[in-house]
């Protein structure tokens, strides 16, 4: 039989928000024309945060903006700024898309957003709008993104009460614990928890047998307090709770 693994989903959150770049552009004719019939232009990208009353904010949830430009830049391709407004300024003489990756405070693996820009020269100032997720934020970020508007709670793949609503029963659980700890009891012992959540589980809980991967994931968080405390005076006779980090 493959070995099952028990496991705390993670509590999921998402904050979205959207961010306007701002693009200017000229015709300057003091420098050389590359192209006949095409005089050269100066431009500039800026980007803001869109804070909750529609004004612009800086987006100093972003560490670091990179841009990639046409191929006819050669070494200007890919620039990297970083800091807000991520100003980016250029010449040229020809309209192209380009790809903008906006890199999240914290290097969060995985955090980076990347959006496609039309750089065109119809208007000589015009304005952009993208929305953008950032998906379980860190705590360094999710304080810098609460200048910009809301940013909601986690949630877990089910309606989870909250924390402060936890019965007496839980509140001596170390949940953070009890999902370290799961992982490491033995086969016969994980089949003993999932009959446990089978037998306890309600309405709330969210289970998923993955017999593919040989896995069975449940969030703690969504499970009564009476079937938490279960798990963990079930695991903690199982493994030295003092040595979970």
């Amino acid at each position: 039989m493959a070995r099952i693994k028990c496991k705390k989903l993670t509590r999921r959150r998402q904050v979205k928000r959207t961010v306007k770049l701002v693009t200017t552009q000229r015709v300057d004719h003091s420098i050389p024309a590359e192209a006949e019939g095409f005089p050269m232009r100066v431009w500039d990208v800026n980007i803001y945060l869109v804070g909750p009353d529609g004004d612009d904010m800086p987006a100093n949830c972003y560490e670091k903006a990179t841009y990639m430009l046409h191929e006819s830049f050669g070494k200007r391709q890919k620039q990297t700024i970083k800091s807000p407004p991520f100003r980016i300024q250029e010449q040229g003489w020809g309209e192209f898309d380009m790809q903008i990756t906006l890199s999240p405070v914290g290097g969060q693996k995985g955090g980076e957003q990347t959006i496609s820009h039309d750089l065109n020269f119809q208007h000589e100032r015009y304005e952009a709008v993208h929305n953008v997720t950032f998906r379980n934020p860190k705590p360094d970020l999710v304080a810098i993104l609460k200048e910009s508007g809301p940013v909601g709670e986690a949630n877990g793949a089910a309606a989870a009460p909250p924390k402060q609503k936890r019965k007496p029963a839980s509140r001596s659980v170390d949940m953070e614990k009890l999902a370290e700890a799961l992982p490491q009891l033995q086969e016969d012992d994980l089949l003993q928890i999932v009959q446990m959540v089978h037998d306890n589980k309600t309405e709330e809980t969210y289970t998923k047998n993955d017999l593919e991967n040989g896995e069975f994931h449940v969030d703690l968080y969504t499970l009564p307090d009476n079937l938490i405390k279960m798990l963990w005076d079930f695991t903690s006779g199982k493994v030295d709770m003092a040595t979970v980090a």
